[in-house]
């Protein structure tokens, strides 16, 4: 299934490719559409299309500098230009760019779905080439990359001095120098331990990362991958580093099989700090819960005001395991709590009550590290009669473990996904008060929020559970089933008052969501 997006300032151009199309019955899934090309680079970054059909001519951002975008932040995307200009200069252009196929306007349905399945074509030589194992084995094993990447990986491993890396840097020809850095660290497996597919998904990655701009990639490992972005000022970093992260996860995740947890180390200003960036991710990555699959976790997302949750540094292991624990870690403690109190028979009471006492000090000073008082917070732990109940027998003792540990996790992850919590309150009503305005977009709202489009749009979909664009569109549908139901307006007028340019692509939208057409819904009420 290739996905398409069309943009075209022209709503017959849209309506016509949307209603001649049979989706449901051919190889092709409908993504969406826009009407100016600045409104679909904001929606293209989240939905992430196979296919581009956009039209040369329109306001704002034409087609060429749309297209030239796309190429840039998404190199995968087949881009077919629908214009009516019929000169060479346009056509010379759309070719420099990349373009897949250039049709004169007017085109027929025909030409349309033989251009998109070239466009698949392609797109499967593309994904056959460069999911070939062999290739990126063999591209591993060039002297060349091997020197590249053991210089890399020197780098970040802080085993090569600044002077050194300026003169190797040169000399292997990669540009490391910026004015801020970040470290990004991908971890890439398959679901099933299918070697053959993780190995694919890695190859896919692979040969994309050459083309990403302020960045130098490299596998550490077989499934781990290292990048290396840079940005001449915070935003452009943030931005360009969560749109690798998410561009990542959209590559490895086309195969269903495959996941990949993305960890982003903190921001650094000089090269003799990136490792301070790399340890940062690092430590994020294989401490990271075994029960998260997909996901991309920053720094920055685990620290609190006024405190750093990564860098807690206690003498009691037990501070160190609660910081990354997850809930299957709960009866994996329990078991080795049980397992030292067996090993010392007829001293009950005597380990359980260390145990107990250990744990107690442990989710103290990791409560304290997120900003709170365990005083404040859960006294009753701190009573000599809790510990004396606690250690009885086994059962009471194993009880009282799982309650404290599974309080200690749930605390930790109310503040760090709270972190974010205000960002989405503050997103959620500006969509609520904006979404009858067509200019609501990712970017916009990523305005209103203080944070990059790609920060945001990340954020957004894992604290949600779907993207931005799902989200605006279900409110702009839901108010609209609210005019039909209150109101004797009529479909078109219903489409502008919820924000919809179109009124043509409203029913298709209001059908494709509610399985009924908003006539047909209004005849139901």
């Amino acid at each position: 299934m290739y996905s398409v997006f069309i943009v075209d300032d022209e709503p017959i151009v849209l309506e016509g490719i949307r209603t001649t199309i049979d989706w449901e019955n051919s190889n092709f899934s409908f993504a969406g559409e826009a009407s100016d090309g600045e409104i679909a680079l904001s929606m293209i970054q989240e939905i992430k299309p196979d296919i581009l059909i956009t039209d040369i001519k329109m306001p704002f951002m034409d087609g060429l500098a749309l297209s030239a975008a796309i190429k840039k932040i998404q190199p995968w995307i087949k881009i077919i230009i629908l214009s009516g200009h019929d000169e060479f200069d346009y056509a010379k252009k759309a070719i420099s760019i990349g373009i897949e196929d250039y049709l004169l306007k007017p085109f027929t349905s025909k030409e349309i779905i033989l251009s998109l399945q070239k466009a698949a074509e392609r797109i499967d030589r593309e994904r056959n080439q460069l999911s070939d194992i062999n290739r990126m084995k063999e591209e591993l094993k060039s002297s060349e990359k091997i020197v590249q990447r053991d210089f890399l990986s020197a780098v970040v491993h802080g085993e090569i001095d600044v002077a050194s890396v300026m003169q190797k840097s040169a000399e292997y020809k990669i540009d490391l120098f910026s004015r801020y850095y970040k470290v990004l660290i991908s971890k890439i497996e398959s679901s099933t331990q299918n070697q053959q597919n993780q190995q694919m998904a890695c190859s896919l990655v692979n040969s994309y990362s050459s083309s990403w701009e302020q960045t130098n990639c490299f596998f550490e490992h077989n499934n781990r991958l290292i990048c290396i972005c840079k940005g001449s000022n915070q935003n452009e970093l943030e931005d360009n580093t969560y749109h690798i992260a998410e561009t990542i996860e959209h590559i490895v995740t086309q195969n269903e099989d495959c996941n990949v947890i993305t960890t982003i180390g903190k921001t650094v200003e000089h090269l003799s700090s990136l490792p301070e960036s790399y340890e940062d991710a690092k430590q994020i990555i294989e401490m990271s819960n075994p029960d998260i699959h997909t996901r991309i976790i920053s720094s920055d997302d685990i620290k609190t005001e006024g405190s750093n949750l990564l860098f807690l540094k206690e003498n009691d292991p037990m501070v160190e395991r609660l910081k990354y624990a997850s809930k299957n870690d709960i009866s994996i403690i329990i078991e080795e709590s049980m397992k030292l109190i067996n090993n010392n028979p007829g001293q009950f009471q005597f380990v359980a009550s260390y145990l107990l006492g250990d744990l107690i000090f442990a989710v103290s000073k990791l409560i304290e590290n997120l900003g709170g008082n365990i005083q404040d917070v859960k006294p009753e732990i701190l009573t000599r009669s809790y510990i004396d109940s606690a250690i009885q027998n086994s059962e009471t003792f194993s009880e009282t473990l799982k309650s404290i540990l599974t309080f200690s996790l749930e605390y930790r992850d109310s503040k760090i996904t709270g972190k974010y919590q205000d960002v989405i309150l503050k997103a959620k009503k500006y969509i609520d008060e904006h979404y009858a305005d067509q200019n609501t977009t990712l970017t916009t709202v990523a305005d209103v929020v203080c944070l990059s489009p790609n920060h945001f749009s990340t954020i957004f979909s894992q604290e949600c559970k779907t993207t931005f664009i799902e989200y605006l569109t279900d409110v702009r549908i839901e108010n609209a089933k609210r005019l039909l139901k209150e109101t004797d307006m009529k479909g078109y007028d219903i489409a502008y008052e919820c924000g919809f340019s179109d009124p043509h692509y409203f029913s298709y939208i209001f059908k494709k969501n509610t399985g009924l057409s908003p006539r047909e819904y209004k005849g139901n009420l």
